[in-house]
């Protein structure tokens, strides 16, 4: 198959590896010339340019921009694509993405690799990003069929875990294993760098080591993901973070009033728990 790769950065470009890898032809769209030249380089893509014409006789688009691009691409796309091609996208959220891109194209079915690193940009491709990830689709009823299958007919051999569910599903799933992750991350670094005594934050430098690392790698990854996080998934976002809220409460009080019977009970619950999810 011709498939075309907008927005060549982790994402994009460790798609176009593996998919070269399948002999599929691949062609991308990035925003600077550098990096069109490094991902043909890199050998992500046949050929890759700064115009949305070379999209015009693929069979399947895969949008890797950032959300917040991401209707404007299309907007700019769509007049270069041939009516039978198929729109996909690799957004972490699908509620917003498929409101907004369906109406846009008819051949749109909202899809989500479940695969990252904390690097970002064409450097960072790798082709193996993929195996055994799970692979999100969100089709609705007005999602043609093939445009379905001709999506997994891409990604399934690259040893994914396809899944379908509705975008709302998706939205609210995502929020508690991804995009909560993020948020909480993040807030344990920010308090640990609020430490007012310099001797005991210097302290904290020199001792943190794989509990620290596990717990704060993704609150340190890439900002703007984190925004977009929020931004486009506010509402379950917002109600899982309540929740953790509520949760850590919970926590607070135990230690706060001693009841260690309560804090060991909540912690073998979770100790339990924690497999289910991995």
């Amino acid at each position: 198959m011709k498939v075309g790769i907008v927005g060549l950065g982790l994402i994009g470009g460790s798609l176009g590896l593996a998919l070269r890898s399948h002999g599929h032809t691949v062609l991308g769209v990035s925003r600077q010339s550098h990096t069109c030249r490094r991902a043909i380089d890199r050998g992500a893509v046949d050929d890759a340019s700064l115009d949305h014409s070379l999209m015009h006789a693929t069979d399947v688009v895969f949008l890797c921009t950032p959300l917040a691009v991401m209707q404007a691409t299309v907007v700019e796309l769509v007049p270069h694509l041939a009516a039978e091609t198929v729109l996909t996208d690799v957004g972490s959220v699908k509620g917003w993405v498929v409101e907004t891109i369906a109406p846009l194209w008819a051949n749109f079915v909202g899809g989500h690799p479940m695969a990252g690193t904390a690097e970002s940009g064409i450097e960072a491709a790798l082709p193996d990003l993929f195996t055994h990830a799970p692979y999100v689709l969100t089709p609705t009823e007005t999602t043609p069929a093939r445009a379905v299958q001709l999506v997994e007919a891409l990604v399934q051999p690259l040893q994914t875990q396809i899944y379908h569910c509705h975008p709302d599903d998706h939205d609210r799933a995502v929020a508690w294993i991804s995009h909560l992750p993020v948020m909480t991350s993040a807030s344990l670094i920010a308090a640990c760098i609020g430490e007012a005594n310099p001797t005991v934050l210097e302290l904290a430098h020199a001792l943190a080591s794989s509990g620290f690392r596990d717990t704060s790698r993704v609150g340190g990854g890439n900002p703007e993901l984190g925004v977009m996080m929020a931004r486009y998934n506010q509402a379950a976002l917002t109600r899982s973070l309540h929740a953790y809220r509520n949760t850590l409460d919970q926590v607070i009080t135990h230690i706060e009033h001693s009841d260690w019977r309560s804090l060991e009970a909540l912690l073998k619950q979770t100790q339990q728990a924690r497999s289910d999810f991995l």
